[in-house]
């Protein structure tokens, strides 16, 4: 897969992008990420990619001419699955969204920054537009690093054991039983003895029913029919 992200702070985007697995994932060749300077495409003497608002209302804007330029340029020389603005006014970031996504070959994502950018990139050139939560950031950078990881850890190679994935919360809608690991006993405070037992099949029942329990506790909404009858 490969990844290009746009943005005006590209110094933002480095250092979550380069630990862990997404840096072990682009060591293997797992996953390229290219960041994007929107600047280098302004064509004003100073580098400016914001202006004022048409209207008077307070806020600038990232101007069309420079992210129209670098989207063109980078399509020109690839196909993309996807061109993607974060935006807090945009559907929610969810765990299916990035199952689909982490099966796509080359996918752009636009970082917006002060009060937005001109509404006619959104309706010409984005093909999807994504929200990490109901709440507004100072831009899309850090958006874009969440669904970065989200992708990139659900790719082929880039975990040591792929099957740990498939094991988190939100992949069957529910949310993820408790985990424990050793000493078996701390300060008095023991492991459920059914996973010290050896019974696979006894086990994941726990599990299951665990999960249930948790997601009925916090997140309710989650529930479905399909999971109640498991």
């Amino acid at each position: 897969m490969r990844i290009d992200i746009l943005s005006v702070v590209p110094e933002l985007l480095k250092s979550p992008l380069d630990h862990s697995i997404i840096q072990r994932a682009k060591d293997k060749g797992v996953v390229e990420i290219h960041i994007h300077n929107i600047r280098d495409w302004s064509k004003d003497k100073f580098h400016r990619v914001d202006d004022y608002q048409f209207g008077g209302d307070a806020g600038m804007v990232m101007a069309v001419q420079p992210i129209f330029d670098c989207i063109n340029e980078l399509k020109s020389q690839r196909e993309y699955d996807e061109i993607i603005y974060m935006a807090p006014d945009a559907p929610t970031f969810n765990q299916s969204m990035a199952n689909e996504m982490s099966l796509m070959n080359n996918i752009m994502i636009l970082c917006g920054h002060y009060k937005g950018i001109d509404q006619r990139i959104r309706e010409h050139l984005i093909t999807k537009e994504i929200s990490i939560g109901d709440y507004v950031l100072t831009g899309g950078e850090l958006p874009a690093c969440v669904v970065t990881d989200a992708l990139v850890r659900l790719i082929p190679g880039a975990m040591n054991d792929e099957s740990s994935a498939l094991n988190d919360s939100f992949q069957d809608k529910l949310l993820a039983c408790p985990i424990y690991t050793r000493p078996a006993e701390f300060n008095g405070w023991k492991v459920p003895d059914i996973l010290l037992s050896g019974n696979h099949a006894k086990i994941q029942d726990w599990q299951f029913e665990e999960s249930l329990k948790r997601t009925k506790e916090i997140r309710p909404d989650l529930l479905s029919e399909e999971n109640l009858d498991h």
